[in-house]
């Protein structure tokens, strides 16, 4: 079975708490606080592994957990870090946030590997909050929760020449051909559901990799039948051979067949629309009319492409053009493939902290403080310990979260909003 679009979800691990712990020891008097800080939890990767060739897996395993830190200990011992998790995916995935629909990444390189989610931070052990005034804290930071997202990921083939055409216009049999690949053929007029690669060998020069896309019908670009998951995969081509056929044997019109095919291209794609196409006359042993292909070349001149008239049964015209598209592809330059619409909207993932500012709003007597910053102090502090609750209300005034609430016209009494808690404020 070939899968190319699954929905998952991933969790990276939470940090560590930190310990609270001090120094007990026989002949040290006043031991002061030991604990120490909690392990960083596991990031979750994605991988390009070359033995993956689809997104089958993902059908029986859909929700994926990087490890936890450990909790730190005393004696300043830190906690282990988390594990981090490597989800394999084959060549060619892209990796979209499945709330946004943002590109987050296009693994195309063998071996590629991306950050997609962060493992939460360590919580500091009570070792880090001694002061001259505070000789023995007896609290000490939690560790922070990991990064959590659904994805989509989607398959794209990465193949060097895409077959087009509507059904039953002989792309499998061509690709049989011409390849070793082994299409399931048939006289029929619904559309096989699998795209089928092939390897042309070196007979027609360098190898290079054919696939062939399942027949498009109308209306695919808005999703008529299995449309979107097939024009998908033609993104990934270089160069697109569009069979037609021109036999006229059922009454069809190759010049109507030319115009549906690349108005749905249009309709998905603008880009793909103009990706460079050549024009395959297909069974023309069978013909009974050359009206047809007659109209179909007068086209090609006009739209200045390059037409080949061929017959997969028979062989005929078939060595010279797999010797043109051998050549064209040696002069075509390989490009990145995928089309981002907003390049602004791929997201790269580092390592580095990137906080915001806070935000006040104000109703009534409720003041509500939003931001990563205040959201990321709030996960580590122990509301319940008076210490843990004494240095909360430091950082706040050193982020300048006080000041900005006075300005705000904040009074005693007020209440203050933040994350899930809620503080009465004193003058």
């Amino acid at each position: 079975m070939f899968v190319d679009y699954v929905k998952i979800y991933a969790k990276a691990g939470k940090g560590g708490d930190g310990a609270i712990s001090f120094r007990r020891e026989k002949y040290v008097a006043a031991g002061g606080p030991d604990g120490g800080d909690g392990g960083r939890g596991g990031n979750v990767y994605f991988k390009v592994d070359k033995d993956v060739n689809t997104l089958i897996n993902f059908r029986y395993k859909k929700k994926f957990n990087a490890t936890p830190g450990e909790n730190g200990q005393g004696a300043r011992k830190y906690g282990k870090s988390g594990k981090d998790l490597y989800i394999s995916v084959p060549i060619g995935t892209v990796v979209k946030d499945a709330e946004t629909n943002e590109v987050l990444a296009d693994l195309s390189e063998p071996e590629e590997t991306a950050l997609l989610l962060k493992g939460g931070k360590g919580g500091l052990g009570n070792s880090h909050f001694a002061t001259s005034t505070r000789q023995a804290p007896r609290f000490a930071q939690d560790g922070e929760p990991g990064e959590e997202k659904e994805f989509i990921l989607e398959l794209k083939l990465l193949a060097d020449v895409g077959l087009l055409g509507f059904p039953n216009v002989g792309k499998s049999t061509f690709l049989s051909v011409v390849t070793s690949a082994t299409p399931k053929i048939a006289n029929y007029h619904f559309t096989t559901i699998e795209p089928n690669l092939g390897v042309v060998k070196s007979n027609y020069g360098d190898s290079f990799v054919i696939a062939d896309i399942p027949g498009l019908i109308e209306g695919a670009s808005d999703g008529t039948g299995l449309g979107i998951q097939f024009l998908r995969h033609i993104e990934r081509t270089r160069l697109l051979l569009h069979f037609i056929d021109v036999s006229m044997s059922e009454g069809r019109n190759p010049v109507k067949d030319y115009e549906t095919i690349n108005n749905e291209l249009k309709e998905y794609s603008e880009k793909l629309s103009k990706r460079t196409q050549v024009i395959v006359a297909t069974k023309i042993d069978a013909i009974i009319d050359d009206s047809g292909f007659n109209a179909l070349q007068e086209l090609s001149k006009k739209n200045n492409q390059k037409i080949f008239k061929i017959s997969s049964v028979t062989g005929e015209g078939v060595e010279e053009l797999m010797a043109y598209v051998s050549q064209t592809l040696k002069e075509l330059p390989k490009e990145d493939l995928i089309d981002i619409t907003d390049s602004s909207k791929k997201k790269v993932y580092t390592l580095d902290d990137q906080d915001k500012k806070f935000t006040i709003a104000k109703k009534g007597n409720i003041f509500t403080v939003k931001g990563e910053q205040v959201d990321k102090l709030m996960r580590k502090v122990n509301i319940g310990d008076y210490e843990s609750l004494f240095y909360l209300h430091r950082k706040l005034d050193e982020m300048g979260v006080n000041q900005e609430l006075k300005e705000y016209g904040i009074k005693e009494g007020d209440l203050v909003k933040i994350g899930e808690y809620e503080m009465e404020w004193e003058d």
